[in-house]
């Protein structure tokens, strides 16, 4: 197994160590291992995808300027 050093703020570790029953590590490896899962499943949806980057990015323009309207 590989060893991994974080960082995280002060704040974070003093909140960790409040509840040092937890295995940290182990909660660090199952979220990244959460998050290759999640990876590996947009990758599978993407390979389908037609749309382009230029689509995506008009997509997430009008998604964000209907959210921001709805917040105003």
């Amino acid at each position: 197994m590989v060893n991994m050093t974080l960082s995280i703020p002060e704040q974070l570790h003093k909140e960790m160590m409040f509840h040092s029953e937890l295995k940290w590590s182990d909660v660090a490896r199952q979220a990244f291992e959460k998050k290759i899962k999640e990876l590996h499943w947009m990758n599978k949806v993407l390979e389908k995808s037609k749309l382009t980057e230029e689509d995506a990015e008009r997509i997430g323009h009008k998604i964000k300027k209907e959210i921001a309207k709805r917040f105003a």
